[in-house]
C-alpha cells in the first residue's frame, strides 16, 4: 500500500475514532454519576444524571452523522480549528453540568455554573460556524470533482 493510500485510510477513520472517544466519554460520565450517586446519601441531581447527553449527542452522534454526510471533511485545512472549538464546547458544558450537579447534591448553588454553559455554547457555535462556512463547501466541491456526491 502506498503512502497516499495510508493517508486516505487514516482520514476516513478519523471521524469514527472521534465518535468512539466521545462514546467512551459518555459512558465515563454515566459511571461518574453512578459512583457519585452511591456516596450522595440518596440525593440526586438532574444536571448530573443527564450530563452524559453532551458527549453522546454533541460528540458521538454528531461525528457519526458528519462521517455519513461529509466523510472527507477531516482532511481539510480548517478541520483542526473546528475540532478544537467543538471539543472545548462539549467538555465545558459537561463540566458545567457536573459542577451544577455537585452543588445541587450538596444543597447549595453557584452563579458561576451559568458561565460554563455560556462559554460552552459559544465554543460549540463557533466550531459549527467554522464547519459550515469553511469546511463543508470545500468538501462538497471536492466530492463533485471525484464523481461522488
Amino acid at each position: 500500500m502506498s503512502i497516499l493510500g495510508i493517508e486516505k485510510n487514516q482520514t476516513c477513520w478519523k471521524l469514527r475514532k472521534t465518535a468512539l472517544i466521545y462514546l467512551i466519554g459518555s459512558m465515563g460520565t454515566i459511571l461518574v454519576n453512578w459512583i457519585y450517586g452511591m456516596f450522595g446519601h440518596g440525593v440526586s441531581s438532574a444536571a448530573m444524571t443527564w450530563m452524559f447527553l453532551y458527549p453522546l449527542v454533541g460528540g458521538a452522534l454528531f461525528f457519526l452523522l458528519l462521517d455519513l454526510i461529509v466523510p472527507k471533511v477531516s482532511g481539510k485545512e480548517k478541520y483542526r480549528l473546528f475540532y478544537l472549538l467543538h471539543h472545548f464546547g462539549i467538555v465545558t458544558m459537561t463540566a458545567g453540568s457536573f459542577l451544577q450537579g455537585v452543588f445541587e447534591i450538596a444543597g447549595t448553588s453557584s452563579i458561576y455554573t451559568k458561565f460554563f454553559y455560556g462559554a460552552g455554547a459559544m465554543f460549540f457555535i463557533a466550531g459549527l460556524m467554522v464547519l459550515v462556512f469553511r469546511l463543508i463547501p470545500f468538501a462538497i466541491v471536492d466530492a463533485g470533482k471525484n464523481g461522488t456526491t
